[in-house]
């Protein structure tokens, strides 16, 4: 008998799909290498999706080689359809796209204030003042920023044009 084929050795135990389709478990069991009998879900959730007689074909249109990835296709596909039966792994495909997007832009404002600061560190420097001079208080832009307190993404690049030089020379 072969090991990790959903059987323990000597006592002939049924696959997960064999045992949900409530069927004798065949010694060359198509589902017995993918669907061991302590993961009863993961066939569950794919017989339910796909049907059983379709993953079994499936399963042997394959090479063997390539049937352990079809499985973790199908495994997960099948989990996204039960999380969200209307899009499946699309909507979560979408929502990290999303989440991509959003991280994108507050990379670029993230990297666009640093651009400013620089401006701004190098307009104090020609203007003879140094980052930790006592008029500066510690602060680059101390003296040239208003004295509320804003987000670090909100950049509002006009008010700090009163340096005299424009900011994007």
């Amino acid at each position: 008998m072969k090991e990790g084929c959903g059987r323990k050795q000597g006592v002939p135990s049924p696959c997960a799909a064999c045992k949900l389709l409530r069927r004798r478990c065949a010694q060359d069991c198509v589902f017995a290498p993918y669907f061991p009998a302590d993961e009863p879900q993961k066939f569950a959730n794919v017989h339910k999706v796909f049907g059983a007689s379709n993953v079994n074909k499936m399963l042997q249109e394959l090479p063997e080689h390539q049937r352990g990835d079809a499985v973790s296709s199908m495994v997960y596909e099948a989990n996204a359809r039960v999380r969200d039966p209307v899009y499946g792994c699309v909507g979560a495909i979408s929502s990290l796209q999303q989440q991509v997007d959003v991280l994108q832009t507050q990379l670029a404002l993230a990297q666009a204030e640093v651009v400013h600061l620089r401006v701004l560190q190098m307009g104090l420097s020609n203007h003879g003042l140094s980052p930790t001079s006592p008029t500066n208080s510690g602060s680059p832009s101390s003296k040239f920023m208003d004295t509320q307190p804003k987000h670090a993404f909100d950049m509002d690049m006009v008010e700090h044009a009163s340096l005299g030089d424009s900011l994007w020379c």
